[in-house]
């Protein structure tokens, strides 16, 4: 009797084009979701399957999820770092999680692409010219000799800040335990503090992983440091980011504007106020979003299900 996979969040229908599935296809059936689902849709949806790939953070496995798929044997995370998935649930019942490499060139890209965005109005005066609105409506704001300011110096962070120095930028960076050592690495200026960063920054770029530490990181009282002329991207966790105090900063035009990819809740229901803020470029959470990013995550995730029925090591989420 063949195992039944499913593929979550399979938006673009890309998922078994990505990978060769033909190497598990005689002992498993893939069958491919494309709509997001919630909890209790997933629980009657998922209680027939024996594994499950699910794309980054987007679906969270809850003990309250877990507990609910009898069948359930072999959970495949894209990417080597979940919190969304109950690790100790899991493990009760007997679940085997694993994932796979991703790439930090991606969310790179995307950072550019908003920060960018933002600084020449390209959407504002791409709408524009397509319904024949006003020629050149907005004044793009410079990057040469303005100042970057990164949250987080790490893989992405010190790729984002290289890119800045190429364009002319003076760069800076903070976290919590950043030596001057590591800045000097990369070639930025060490901000003394997270507050000095803020109020001396043009644009702002987070970079953090989430935590105890970094949750709320920016709140009310922080981004009324930013100057009125700053922008804020974030394309690393939402959560670092008070999303009240954003949305208030955005509407009172207290910063420039916000490049945002990632959200509170995800996807974002119709209604959410993210999606008529003022002064805001938002993209619905394509950091991770490319086709080498998705080829590795899908022949990846077909590797640990061979390995897997083999009996052999997979994957483990550290």
């Amino acid at each position: 009797m063949r195992l039944r996979c499913a593929v979550l969040d399979d938006f673009q229908r890309v998922a078994t084009e990505m990978a060769d599935w033909s190497a598990v296809s005689d002992d498993v059936e893939v069958v491919s979701f494309t709509t997001h689902l919630d909890e209790d849709a997933l629980a009657r949806v998922l209680a027939e399957f024996d594994i499950v790939v699910t794309l980054r953070e987007r679906v969270p496995f809850p003990a309250s999820l877990i507990s609910r798929l009898p069948r359930l044997r072999l959970l495949v995370a894209s990417g080597m770092r979940n919190s969304v998935i109950d690790h100790a649930a899991a493990e009760a019942h007997g679940v085997t999680v694993c994932g796979t490499a991703s790439s930090s060139t991606p969310p790179v890209e995307l950072t550019w692409a908003l920060l960018l965005g933002l600084a020449r109005g390209i959407v504002e005066e791409s709408n524009a010219l397509r319904s024949n609105g006003p020629w050149q409506s907005t004044v793009g704001a410079d990057l040469e000799g303005r100042r970057l300011g990164l949250l987080g110096l790490g893989r992405i962070g010190s790729r984002v800040a290289r890119v800045g120095l190429a364009f002319g930028m003076r760069v800076s960076a903070w976290s919590q335990n950043l030596t001057r050592e590591r800045t000097d690495e990369v070639g930025v200026e060490l901000a003394p503090s997270r507050e000095d960063l803020l109020r001396d920054s043009d644009f702002v770029s987070v970079h953090l992983a989430l935590g105890d530490r970094t949750r709320g990181l920016l709140g009310p009282a922080e981004l009324a440091l930013l100057k009125p002329t700053a922008y804020l991207i974030n394309t690393s966790r939402a959560a670092i980011v008070d999303q009240d105090a954003l949305l208030a900063a955005l509407h009172e035009g207290r910063i420039a504007g916000a490049g945002i990819d990632v959200f509170d809740v995800e996807p974002l229901p119709a209604d959410h106020p993210m999606r008529s803020a003022p002064r805001l470029l938002a993209t619905p959470h394509l950091g991770y979003v490319s086709q080498a990013n998705y080829r590795t995550y899908y022949a990846q995730a077909v590797e640990n299900i061979q390995a897997y029925l083999a009996g052999s090591p997979v994957r483990r989420l550290p």
